[in-house]
């Protein structure tokens, strides 16, 4: 114990230090604001697929350009899934994908993939047409790159028994993989009509190619196999879904309650969220009742009450 002589010393000595402020420097630290955790990642993100405006640009009342621009001031949505369609002559032309490039980073958009029809079947029977249909997809694998997208899409069209067309799938999907592999792309296969819509046939495809970086893009709506059958939507989308590098929520009608008539929302999106999912999950609006931009919106209203749902 200090001498009474030793504390008025000690005393003094804390009352100096108080009046230099280093007492308090000393003795009671600045308390450290803290930093709030971080929101957690969303269970899906969702994207805007250019076909849902279909109408709109062939109606040239919204120009292709201008189409990542319209997706973030009218709808708040900052990724977008283009169609090849709406800049066929393009592909090759490296001024205007800087144009597209500059113009989706200008407003905080990324660009995903591109969408690509009318270039002849992956698995034409012919093995010439095949390897054409092939070398027909490498410029959109080189737009793909230059608008810094991660894949392209594409169809397995064929024609055959089913196994041949299995094959000859395989083998164009195989080709052109390879080639898109060298450039940090992916090849995915959408299911869009005929045997590609019957999800074991097209999980055949994808084996057979045996590449990492051959997937799939499960689509909710298009699972029709001609002649008026019909493939389980549910059932395509799970087999497809670990394989799936993108996904399309298509969408047609909405009952009262903002519900999809034809595909239930809160069954499907379960699925892919079950399966591990946790990409974009792409807008693809196709209905008529609707105009493009409320079907649209009508879409973006119920993946985020779903997402909001299983997020609980």
């Amino acid at each position: 114990m200090p001498t009474p002589d030793q504390a008025r010393v000690g005393r003094r000595d804390v009352l100096k230090l108080a009046a230099s402020g280093l007492v308090g420097a000393a003795v009671l630290p600045e308390p450290q604001p803290v930093s709030a955790p971080p929101a957690p990642a969303p269970l899906f993100r969702i994207s805007l697929a250019e076909w849902s405006l279909h109408r709109t640009l062939g109606a040239a009342q919204l120009e292709h350009l201008d189409f990542a621009a319209a997706a973030k001031k009218d709808y708040g949505i900052e990724a977008v899934e283009y169609v090849n369609t709406f800049f066929k002559d393009k592909a090759r032309d490296a001024g205007y994908l800087r144009e597209m490039k500059k113009r989706a980073h200008d407003v905080g958009v990324r660009s995903l993939l591109i969408m690509c029809d009318g270039e002849g079947a992956l698995g034409d029977a012919d093995e010439k047409k095949r390897r054409q249909a092939v070398e027909n997809h490498y410029p959109w694998v080189e737009a793909a790159r230059a608008l810094g997208c991660h894949s392209i899409r594409v169809n397995a069209q064929s024609r055959g028994t089913y196994d041949e067309q299995q094959q000859r799938a395989a083998d164009g999907l195989r080709r052109l993989t390879e080639f898109a592999a060298e450039r940090d792309l992916n090849v995915i296969v959408e299911n869009h009509g005929g045997p590609s819509s019957n999800g074991q046939w097209l999980v055949g495809v994808i084996k057979r190619v045996d590449h990492p970086r051959c997937g799939t893009l499960p689509d909710f709506g298009n699972f029709q196999l001609g002649e008026g059958q019909e493939y389980d939507r549910y059932q395509g989308v799970a087999e497809m879904m670990p394989f799936a590098q993108a996904v399309s929520a298509k969408s047609h009608d909405f009952d009262e309650r903002g519900h999809e008539t034809h595909t239930d929302y809160r069954r499907m999106l379960k699925i892919v969220v079950d399966a591990g999912y946790r990409g974009y999950i792409g807008i693809e609006y196709e209905g008529r009742k609707l105009s493009e931009p409320d079907g649209i919106r009508a879409t973006q209203r119920l993946l985020e009450q779903v997402r909001h749902e299983l997020a609980r």
